[in-house]
């Protein structure tokens, strides 16, 4: 199996759930089976650029974020790693929403600190 699949297949997976996003959800939106979505994430298919553009497009992501991978990535706290899922949510949305995200994380963050 090759590691670039591997690694791709679970980027894929985590910016899919991230977003909250089933196999079949994902597979509805790109125009796949969600078997296919599977064995991307799989490792199992030797997925051509063409598709690997559908998924990104289906996603709301830029191709690039299917290879920001590293070894650093698997070393993040498990608290990091949410924060990174986070940045996945909100990159695929518009200024306005962004900012309104902020600022309900800003008062939920004020009104845990007591």
């Amino acid at each position: 199996m090759s590691e670039i699949l591997v690694h791709v297949g679970k980027r894929i997976r985590e910016i899919r759930k991230a977003q909250g996003l089933s196999q079949n959800a994902l597979a509805e939106k790109c125009g796949f089976t969600f078997s296919y979505i599977g064995g991307v994430e799989r490792a199992e298919k030797n997925i051509s650029l063409l598709n690997l553009e559908k998924i990104a497009t289906g996603l709301g992501v830029g191709v690039h974020q299917f290879f920001v991978y590293s070894y650093q990535y698997e070393q993040l706290s498990s608290n990091e790693k949410i924060i990174q899922e986070i940045v996945s949510m909100l990159v695929q949305h518009d200024d306005q929403t962004i900012e309104m995200a902020k600022n309900i994380l800003t008062e939920v963050l004020r009104h845990s600190r007591g």
